[in-house]
């Protein structure tokens, strides 16, 4: 660290020879500089005459012996030169972190006084690796403008732009067609089929060079006719014909085909018609013709016939499977017919309540509550042929008395008493989906992923870290919530998919993921390594920036565990200040917090602090926390003396490295206490600082009036509680059942042209999993399961109906559902 304030006032001695008369002026003075990783960086001063020079830097003296002087004299003037040079490493500029930027100048002297040089700031520099806007994929028309959007990662110095159009750098300068903006967007003026390519937006700087994921650009040709052939002959049936062909240009990368007719026929005029009698040979040719049509009538009879009776096997009567041209249209139930009694008999009002479940769906056979007759409904099958009941009851109870079931075994025991992290369910062949609300997590049951003829009670779990102990070796750390889902052991025939929450920065070369299982006996054993996935495993993940979604056959108890492989590994912290909703004393609290940037984790402090009533006095921040093996730093400045006064007694507090990279401590924290100089002081204005030593620091401006203002408070106001933690049946899935199924028939079996499932998991930008999709029975049902976990319940059907109906299935009424079908 650098040493201060050692030279007060230095007093130079003077050096004979010297002009009494001239002032000191500056040959050299330093210039601003950056520091790149570790490397210290040199400044210069010299100085005409000067009999001493010293730098300053932030106002402090600079030590004499930190300081290289040579001496000299100008040959021209005679007059006594001095240079002088100093080093500055990067933990001098770390020290000032957040206050104001780090400078330095020159003080020169002479016997007729001193000048100053101009001030050279010192910066570290950095490229953060996230982009703030990257370039996305599009499709256009030939000679249509092509505007692709790059916004770089933060930087200093700040990031130089250049586009990659298929690895290959674009030089504006070499093509007039192409252009790239002050804001770093590339623009092709007039797409042309050449310009068909994978873009990509490259940043850099002193320090590092960054690449956005890759945009692919596919510049399409609609068909259009080319003219129509002169007419033919007159035949003998009095008409004649003429052709023309899509060619005019031809349909090219994905660009629509020709609407109309190729081929037009007219008849023809009495002066060109050759007339003949109708011989033996016409008569035995439309005998035939009758023929061939009876046979073929009576066929289609049959087909008709036989379809009808299979789809008696599946009661489509609870669905509407309507499908508009824009999209999947949500499921509705459809009112009972007169004449029509295999319909399910529920009044309208009462449609919701059948398919959302809020109590316990089981036959009964006796009871006093209310009740609603179901008749014979295929959805229901599996729950015998007798009466089938909805109960309701309040939601403490029923959780109550699932909890006290499910603590009869052994394994269940350290489940949580509460209901707020639990979901739980009873679900058939059907499926649906479990939710713990404002956490992120949740359980996805596919259809026939229950045996039909089953019926399961099912639940899923958040734990707190502190109530399951997870073993932790060497450098891993938790990034997940604990999470349960069960009961274990029962039979699955498909997988079911549990989503929630990470805080890791994943990369292949910073860390190794493993997903991890208890046993029964309460052992914890990896199950998964992420990136060695085989395609027969029976867990696989699908890892994102924030989320991870475990296929899995087997209910369990579940982490995901990081182990760093370098320094550059991370964790997301999101950083939250609160303080009092009401200051009654003169004592006032500011609580920062560090916490997992995960829901569950957020959801905890923010209850937490409902408790204490606290508010939200500015808005979060997300922190890179590295394997660096340094502490989490936090202080507070520029507190006004005159009307508060600050009760800590350092100049930072610190949250311990492994406290937080074990990840198994909640809500780590750091008070400040300012005590009000006076009771009516209502302003506070100060800076609190948040940064880990030798890495990323956040800055909180504190400017607020502590008993009125609220403006921060609605940040973290927590979804609506309406929606319900079980759904069961359609209700839980955004695609209808008889269009899912329609899709998996046509995209499952494999295509010459490519329009199966593969090319969906592409478009889905789903491809990397293919090995894993074609080793199950449906690959399709696997990708529209991962469809549904990802977005329910804001997913838009709109733009994955587009991404089938652009598969070019020849059968244009694929994905149509009539009325007498349903």
């Amino acid at each position: 660290a650098q040493q201060s304030a050692t030279v007060a006032n230095p007093v130079p001695n003077p050096v004979p020879g010297s002009n009494p008369d001239l002032l000191p002026h500056f040959l050299v003075e330093p210039e601003d500089v950056y520091i790149v990783k570790n490397k210290p960086v040199l400044l210069v001063c010299k100085a005409l005459p000067a009999t001493q020079i010293f730098f300053k830097c932030n106002g402090e003296w600079v030590r004499q012996v930190d300081h290289v002087i040579e001496r000299s004299t100008d040959e021209t003037s005679g007059l006594p030169a001095m240079e002088v040079r100093i080093n500055v490493s990067r933990q001098q500029v770390e020290k000032v972190f957040g206050l104001e930027e780090y400078w330095c100048q020159c003080v020169a002297w002479s016997s007729s006084g001193t000048t100053k040089s101009q001030k050279a700031y010192i910066r570290i520099a950095y490229l953060r690796k996230n982009f703030e806007q990257e370039p996305l994929a599009k499709e256009v028309s030939l000679e249509q403008g092509i505007v692709l959007p790059c916004r770089p990662p933060e930087g200093i110095p700040p990031a130089e732009v250049e586009w990659l159009r298929n690895e290959d750098l674009v030089d504006p300068s070499l093509d007039p067609n192409v252009y790239i903006t002050r804001e770093h967007s590339l623009v092709v003026r007039q797409a042309r089929l050449a310009d068909t390519a994978n873009y990509t937006c490259v940043a850099k700087n002193i320090v590092a060079r960054r690449r956005s994921a890759s945009a692919a650009v596919i510049v399409y040709v609609d068909g259009s006719w080319s003219p129509w052939s002169k007419w033919s002959a007159c035949g003998l049936d009095c008409t004649h014909w003429r052709s023309r062909e899509c060619s005019d240009p031809a349909p090219r990368n994905g660009g629509e085909e020709c609407h109309g007719a190729d081929l037009d026929t007219r008849n023809c005029t009495s002066d060109l018609c050759v007339h003949t009698a109708s011989g033996p040979e016409d008569v035995a040719l439309y005998v035939g013709l009758i023929a061939v049509a009876v046979c073929l009538l009576l066929l289609l009879l049959v087909l008709i016939l036989v379809y009808c009776r299979k789809k008696e096997g599946l009661d489509s009567d609870v669905a509407d499977s309507s499908i508009l041209t824009s999209g999947f249209q949500p499921v509705s139930i459809k009112p009972s017919k007169a004449d029509n009694p295999h319909l399910l008999t529920i009044q309208p009002d009462l449609s919701t309540t059948t398919t959302t479940y809020q109590g316990s769906l089981c036959p009964r056979q006796d009871g006093p509550s209310p009740k609603f007759q179901l008749t014979n409904g295929h959805l229901l099958s599996p729950l015998g042929g007798g009466r089938h009941t909805l109960h309701h009851s309040s939601p403490t109870s029923e959780a109550e008395d699932f909890v006290s079931r499910l603590s009869t075994q052994n394994y269940f025991r350290s489940l949580p008493r509460g209901t707020s992290n639990m979901a739980y369910g009873t679900f058939n062949f059907l499926g649906g989906r479990l939710m713990i609300p404002n956490t992120g997590i949740s359980l996805l049951i596919p259809p026939d992923a229950i045996p039909r003829g089953k019926i399961y009670e099912i639940y899923l779990t958040l734990h707190r870290p502190e109530d399951v102990r997870l073993p932790l070796a060497g450098c891993q750390t938790l990034l997940s919530p604990i999470v349960s889902c069960g009961p274990p052991g029962v039979l699955l025939t498909r997988p079911v998919i549990l989503a929630m929450d990470h805080c890791g920065e994943p990369s292949p070369e910073s860390w190794s993921l493993r997903l991890k299982k208890q046993s029964c006996e309460g052992s914890w054993e990896d199950v998964l390594h992420l990136g060695e996935e085989a395609p027969s495993h029976l867990y696989y993940c699908q890892l994102e920036a924030g989320a991870c979604y475990i296929f899995t056959e087997q209910l369990g108890r579940f982490a995901l565990v990081g182990e760093a492989l370098s320094v550059a590994a991370a964790k997301r912290l999101k950083v939250l200040l609160f303080a009092p909703v009401a200051c009654t004393s003169l004592e006032y609290n500011i609580r920062v917090y560090c916490l997992h940037d995960t829901h569950d984790a957020l959801k905890e402090v923010v209850q937490l602090e409902k408790q204490l009533g606290g508010q939200l006095i500015q808005e979060p921040r997300v922190l890179h926390f590295k394997d660096s093996y340094h502490n989490l730093r936090l202080s507070i400045h520029d507190v006004p003396s005159s009307l508060w006064k600050s009760k800590l007694l350092v100049s930072y507090q610190e949250i311990p490295f492994y406290h937080i990279w074990n990840g198994t401590q909640q809500y780590l924290h750091c008070t400040f206490t300012l005590e009000r100089v006076s009771p009516s002081t209502s302003d506070l204005a100060c800076k609190v600082w948040v940064w880990q030593v030798e890495g990323d620091g956040q800055s909180f401006n504190i400017s607020f009036n502590i008993t009125k203002d609220t403006r921060f408070a609605e940040l973290l106001a927590l979804e609506s509680e309406g929606g319900v933690p079980a759904l069961v049946g359609p209700s839980a899935f955004k695609i209808p059942f008889l269009i899912r199924q329609k899709i998996i028939t046509s995209l499952d079996p494999p295509c010459s042209r490519g329009a199966d499932w593969r090319t969906l998991a592409q478009k889905l930008h789903l491809d990397s999993h293919l090995s894993f999709f074609a080793s199950k029975p449906s690959p399709t049902a696997m990708i529209l399961n991962l469809w549904e976990a990802r977005h329910f319940p804001n997913g838009n059907l709109s733009q994955l109906a587009a991404a089938v109906a652009g598969l070019g299935q020849p059968d244009a009424g694929l994905f149509t559902v009539s009325e007498a079908e349903c």
